[in-house]
């Protein structure tokens, strides 16, 4: 990115798990965990060298196909769209983890490689026992770790609906993050069409447009960045507009997201398409009316807080009140009739 001073994000030493549950999770607030995951056998192994890790990571492999991207060497990493915006500039595959893994070695001989990455691929699913054996004690046993592995790779700013811990495994990573607030500064790219999964900014981070995208000097402002080396994690509150570099010739990252719709059976639950329904539905509707809207969101879903609807009778309470899984599937079945017309 360019020459300029940032916000350090807080750092934290020697974090146990009640540390990490009850003094972190709960500011809402970005924080570096130094060391966090310096224990693990295969942060180890990536100490001793990229070769050791490769070795170690192929060790689990069980051969099942993971979604995986290239990309040429003149795009220098970044995950983006095409000039025309007609596609993305790089190209989808599904290999084992193994066979990216060799793809890395082979490409670090070489002075200006292609770049290369995994994505968010479930440990589980495709390296199974490596959970096990590099475990994260501070959450439930059921949320899954991701690997992310590559070489240089920059993933533009962007939002997930879950919290999220980052673990650095090889290489090193930058992280640049905005505070929810900053949306309208980062000039945030089409919601449905998109190429990491969620919109993203339409900003060159390395050299922004700032005569095209003016706003973005005060999201500058805003930036809080922190740089990762093997064994540090950190914890990305949801909804933190976030921007990922990854630097070194083999480059692994082991993630966990949890309280969001990301990896959930069901994917009714994600607000990215409540807002595209609220778009659908209001966008064409006078200024006066819109905001009359506003207020009441603001009244139902944005400022509403325990009491507040006391008035109505529990039994009678319905959405307003505290739901049973029941009821709440009958409530969207209700909803997805009415969107089928």
């Amino acid at each position: 990115m360019m020459n300029q001073a940032f916000l350090p994000i807080p750092e934290w030493h020697n974090v146990d798990d009640r540390l990490f549950k009850e003094e972190i999770i709960v500011q809402y607030r970005p924080a570096v965990l130094r060391g966090f995951v310096k224990h693990w056998p295969v942060v180890q192994h990536a100490l001793q060298s990229p070769e050791s890790v490769c070795r170690y990571i192929k060790s689990f492999d069980n051969g099942t196909p993971v979604n995986a991207i290239l990309t040429r060497p003149e795009v220098q990493g970044r995950i983006f769209y095409r000039d025309d915006m007609e596609g993305f500039n790089f190209v989808r595959n599904r290999l084992p983890i193994s066979a990216v893994v060799d793809q890395l070695m082979r490409y670090t001989a070489g002075p200006n490689p292609p770049s290369v990455a995994v994505q968010s691929a479930l440990i589980p699913a495709s390296l199974p026992g490596f959970e096990r054996e590099n475990l994260l004690t501070a959450l439930d046993p059921s949320i899954a770790p991701r690997i992310w592995m590559g070489n240089t790779i920059t993933v533009p700013a962007h939002v997930d609906d879950a919290d999220n811990i980052a673990c650095v495994v090889s290489g090193k990573r930058r992280f640049t993050l905005f505070p929810p607030d900053q949306v309208e500064n980062l000039y945030i790219g089409p919601l449905e069409f998109n190429p990491a999964g969620a919109p993203i900014s339409m900003v060159r981070p390395h050299d922004p447009d700032f005569e095209r995208f003016p706003r973005y000097r005060e999201a500058l402002a805003h930036a809080q960045v922190a740089d990762l080396e093997p064994g540090d994690a950190l914890f990305i509150p949801s909804v933190w507009w976030h921007q990922v570099e990854s630097v070194g010739t083999v480059n692994v990252l082991i993630n966990y997201w949890w309280g969001g719709s990301i990896g959930t059976a069901d994917r009714t639950n994600g607000p990215i398409d409540c807002l595209m329904h609220c778009l659908l539905n209001m966008r064409d509707l006078p200024p006066q009316t819109r905001a009359a809207w506003g207020r009441i969101f603001e009244h139902y879903v944005f400022g509403a807080t325990d009491g507040r609807f006391d008035y109505i009778p529990d039994s009678k309470k319905g959405v307003l009140g505290q739901l049973s899984p029941e009821m709440m599937q009958e409530i969207k079945a209700g909803l997805v009739k009415k969107l089928q017309g």
